[in-house]
Order: structure tokens, then sequence, then C-alpha cells
């Protein structure tokens, strides 16, 4: 098997690295040129490579088809899809030691009878967010809160992670997650932990588990009886400073507890995150937001992914 950096490529079409292949991933973007010169820059691309090419593409709703652009499908399904995190420049104040690092995941290039059509097991566009934990886990007690196959968890691990807790009400996303960290080269037992649990029933758990130095929420927009993102956000926002360790006083070693809040809901711009936070856990104080990866730009920025630091006031 071959690795390769798709580059320029990526900036176009939303990519992401495989060992034999490439998967394109298309959610709330649209492609902007024609179809003919899609189909001519697929074609060119499987010259060059002499690798299939997959589209992953959310036609209406929540209805996401895969389909072979181009070349033989020949990848096994699922399939492993490296990640590499770059310690750059600003990142100086990361506690991370090394300068690269990479991590492994499953995901599904193909939709079967056994695996829900919407869902691949990586969100590609949330590369950055994953880059962000790897280079600031080191030591910490982290929550993935809706963990789905556990990727935030396996980033932190490899970036030095004293424990991670997942927590995700669906069975299969949690069993894809116990096989993504199979994939690391590190011995997580008793280090990862695996909740199949709605976390709106166990909040005693995850505070006998705590406190912890970050917190991690990427929760679906809309799932009916489970999380409706514009009605349940803020409660669950209400309920976060007591999960994190308090800050450290002066006369200890610096810490200050971290929480990274995630939203995908074109309906909902940034400004309803960040006024939830205002209003109901104003202790939270706004640090940054993490850039989206350059291979996936948005038309309209308040209609993309969505992800923003906060951090728990001294």
């Amino acid at each position: 098997m071959r690795t390769f950096d798709v580059g320029l490529v990526s900036s176009c079409l939303g990519t992401h690295k495989l060992s034999s292949g490439i998967i394109t991933g298309r959610t709330h973007h649209h492609w902007g040129g024609s179809d003919t010169a899609q189909g001519t820059l697929f074609s060119v691309l499987k010259a060059y490579l002499g690798l299939p090419i997959y589209q992953c593409r959310q036609v209406y709703g929540n209805n996401v088809t895969t389909n072979v652009m181009s070349g033989d499908h020949n990848v096994p399904d699922p399939h492993i899809v490296t990640e590499t995190y770059h310690l750059d420049d600003y990142d100086k104040d990361s506690t991370l030691a090394t300068s690269n690092s990479t991590c492994r995941f499953l995901v599904q290039t193909t939709a079967n009878d056994n695996h829900d059509r919407r869902h691949r097991g990586l969100f590609l566009d949330m590369a950055n967010g994953r880059r962000w934990v790897h280079l600031n886990a080191q030591d910490k007690n982290i929550l993935n809160m809706f963990s789905y196959t556990c990727a935030f968890s396996g980033a932190a691990l490899q970036g030095g992670a004293r424990q991670v807790v997942n927590i995700d009400m669906a069975l299969g996303a949690i069993k894809m997650g116990q096989r993504n960290h199979e994939l690391l080269p590190r011995n997580v037992e008793g280090v990862a932990r695996f909740l199949n649990h709605d976390i709106w029933k166990s909040w005693g758990k995850l505070r006998k588990l705590g406190p912890y130095d970050i917190i991690v929420v990427d929760p679906p927009s809309y799932q009916k009886g489970s999380f409706v993102a514009k009605k349940d956000y803020p409660k669950l926002i209400r309920r976060l400073p007591d999960l994190l360790a308090p800050p450290s006083s002066p006369e200890q070693v610096s810490r200050t507890s971290q929480v990274l809040l995630c939203l995908n809901a074109p309906e909902l711009g940034m400004s309803f995150l960040q006024e939830a936070v205002a209003e109901a856990a104003p202790q939270l104080q706004f640090v940054k937001q993490i850039e989206n990866p350059l291979s996936f730009p948005a038309i309209d920025p308040e209609r993309a992914l969505k992800v923003l630091l906060y951090e728990l006031r001294q």
C-alpha cells in the first residue's frame, strides 16, 4: 500500500489521506465547477495516482451516498485513514514533546446493510479539532462527550493523555471506537474508558471519573429523542463547569481547564454557542475558534462546522 499527500487537490475536493485511495467528503458544501470539470479532475487523479476515488455526498437531508467516482473499488472496508499532526511555530506552548505524530482511524468507504449510511466512522472536517486535542493532551484527564467512534480519544492518547472517558449511546459507534484504539501503538487498557450510556442519565458516573482538564463536546445537531442542539446545547453547557477541574491557585503549578464546543448545524451560527455560554456558564471564557481545514472551504462560515475553545476562569 502507498500513502500520498493530496496537496492542492484537497483544497478543491475536501479529501483525506488513505493508504490505497482517495475519499472526498461534502456535507453542507457544494462543488463549484461543472460535472464535466469534476469528471476531468477525477480522471486526471486516477491516471496520476493510480488509485480509486470515492465521494461521500449528502444529497437530501441525511441521505448520504458513496460513489466510486473513478477507478475500481478495491479498497478494503473498513479502511484505515492516517492523520498526521504537525507541531507548528504557533504551537510552541503545546505540552507535546515531539514535532510530528500520526493517528490511524477506521472508515467505512462504502455503505452496506450493516452500517448506517449516514456515518463513515470519521468526520474529516474535524481534523484540526483532533489536532488541537492531540497537542494539548499531555497528562490530562479528558472527557469525550458524544464520542461517536472515539477519534478525539485516539488523538488525545497519542498526545499523552492520562485518561480519556468516551461516552456515546450508540453501541455500534463505541465498538468501532474500541477497534480504533486497537490501532494505537500505546496500551490503552485502564486508560481509555468506553461508556455506552445516555449522557443525560450519566452525570453521577461522569463526575466520579472526573474532574476533567479538557471536555470535548461534539453532539449531533438534531437527533430526535437524544439531542437537539437548539434546545439541548444550552442545558448541556450549564452543567459543564461542575465536571471541570478547578483552576490552579497562584501557589500551584498553572493549570487551566478547557472545553472544546463543536457545532455542525447550518441553521445555527457561531453566536448561538457564544450566547449560550454567556448565559448558561459565564465562568467559561472564550479563547479562540479552531479553524476548519483548508480542504473544507465554506461558502458561508456561519453555516459550516464551528469549533470554539473556552477555558474556566481563574
